[in-house]
């Protein structure tokens, strides 16, 4: 009993490390999945051999009914295939009626009993359901056929009654002198008998909830001896113990035995969730592989039909934007959406907000004060030029003159050229003749004085940004222009949109 109680011990202590072990450990998939599972299991126990009175599960006249426990630690490797270790400690009787010993002749009446056998094995499980039926079908449903190899210790007692001498007696293989059978029949001491068994079984498992499966479970298992019940069919004689301790083999094939059971499955992993009605949602927590597809997790690409696709293009369109921020109809460089005078006559100088300005008296009070203001005014202007020509006309020379001698001023303040060209040539070649007229007016600047020429800042559009329509004489002229703008350095940029720079 002490060799038994250790094995029994040592069961346990190695499925509750793998329990430990398994608590983290996930699908690596695209989403995470639990894959670990452990299952109890307890039901009755049924012996198939040569003392059996019947071959099903109909128990002899001397027959009790006998039962075990088991335990499993199970990991799903795919949502069909998956391995366990499987720990089972039961009993097994059998009894027999009228069985005759070919040796002497003699008839008996026999019953064996393994009071407490230990059984380890290793199965592989895959889910037919799920072959047969694919993943729409039997969602909550679980049927897994098992088949391993493992290892049983037990031992017999056996109970006769000798018919034809009236002797009543037993034996038991558990002695000081018993026997193993892994390889020959030799008496070394050991309390228990050893040997190969096969298990071979069907469960059927339905989900109760995101942590509990309950199902059914049948293994049959094929031990690799036919002494499990200490007979060799009609080779064996109790009363003088002949073709018991030998390797006699007699007409009856190896023994095994059934159990059925009832199994609880608890799902081990964190934040588990089950699929509800079919329908799995990723973010609300980790299915088990047990019962789900991870392609199942895996959102399916919405492809809208045109229809679709025009009205999220409807529903997303920016609302119009007032032309107004477009145009300017007085030429002075501020859209007419933000112009307080929209009609300024050509050539005024103008504040950031469109309003005429006198820039000789500007200058004047500068002058006067001695001293640059602590604010830099926000001024306007254009500077006209000819068709295909960079080069400033006089009346423009004027006004960046008195320019310079505002900046040399204020040295807050910092100037913003801005090239535009007409349309009547290519976006490149407009694009290169706006750089152009910048660059003459900030020559113009440097030469005229300026103190701080870093203080120029150009930008160019060509025919980008037009004030007018390029269909008339007036508004061809109104396009060819650099705008003049004054503005404070703590301003990093103009106020236009960003185009192209030096």
């Amino acid at each position: 009993m002490k060799r038994k109680n250790l094995y029994v011990a040592l069961i346990c202590l190695s499925l509750l490390s793998l329990n430990t072990s398994a608590q983290n450990r996930t699908y690596e998939g695209p989403n995470k999945m639990n894959t670990w599972s452990i299952t109890g299991y307890g039901g009755i126990t049924k012996f198939f051999g040569d003392l059996t009175e019947y071959n099903g599960f109909k128990r002899g006249d001397n027959e009790k009914l006998t039962g075990g426990w088991g335990l499993s630690i199970n990991k799903q490797l795919s949502p069909i295939f998956g391995v366990q270790i499987v720990g089972f400690n039961g009993r097994l009787q059998g009894s027999k009626a009228g069985h005759i010993s070919s040796l002497t002749n003699h008839e008996y009446n026999a019953t064996f009993n393994s009071p407490s056998f230990v059984q380890v094995s290793l199965d592989g499980t895959a889910n037919l359901n799920r072959l047969l039926f694919g993943y729409k079908k039997l969602r909550r449903w679980k049927v897994d056929a098992h088949l391993g190899w493992g290892i049983i210790y037990y031992h017999t007692d056996v109970d006769y009654i000798n018919v034809t001498t009236g002797q009543v007696d037993k034996f038991s293989t558990n002695t000081d002198a018993s026997s193993k059978t892994a390889g020959k029949w030799e008496r070394n001491g050991s309390t228990y008998t050893r040997e190969w068994v096969m298990p071979v079984g069907l469960s059927v498992h339905y989900e109760l909830t995101p942590r509990f499966d309950l199902g059914l479970d049948y293994t049959h298992n094929f031990v690799n001896t036919e002494k499990l019940d200490a007979t060799v069919g009609g080779l064996s004689d109790y009363s003088t113990q002949a073709g018991i301790w030998t390797f006699a083999k007699g007409e009856s094939g190896n023994d095994a035995y059934g159990i059925a059971t009832i199994a609880l499955t608890y799902k081990l992993g964190k934040n588990a969730v089950m699929a509800k009605k079919g329908k799995y949602d990723a973010g609300s927590g980790r299915y088990h592989l047990r019962w789900a597809n991870p392609q199942s997790l895996i959102p399916i690409p919405y492809n809208p039909t045109m229809e679709d696709a025009d009205s999220i293009a409807k529903a997303n369109m920016p609302k119009p934007v007032d032309p107004r921020l477009y145009t300017d109809s007085d030429g002075d460089g501020v859209a007419d959406l933000f112009d307080k005078e929209p009609n300024t006559p050509i050539g005024s100088i103008v504040s950031g907000g469109g309003v005429a300005m006198d820039l000789d008296k500007i200058i004047r009070d500068a002058i006067k004060n001695n001293l640059p203001k602590d604010e830099c005014e926000a001024l306007f202007s254009n500077i006209e030029f000819d068709t295909d020509k960079a080069i400033i006309r006089n009346p423009s020379k004027e006004t960046l003159s008195k320019v310079v001698e505002l900046l040399n001023m204020r040295t807050n303040c910092r100037i913003v050229l801005v090239g535009h060209t007409d349309a009547r040539a290519s976006d490149a070649y407009n694009v290169s003749l706006s750089r152009r007229r910048v660059d003459a007016a900030k020559r113009f600047l440097i030469r005229a004085g300026i103190t701080d020429p870093s203080r120029i800042i150009i930008e160019h559009y060509g025919e980008y940004r037009p004030i007018a329509e390029n269909t008339t004489v007036e508004g061809l002229q109104s396009n060819r222009r650099v705008e003049i703008k004054i503005l404070p350095n703590n301003t990093l940029r103009s106020t236009y949109p960003a185009g192209f720079r030096p």
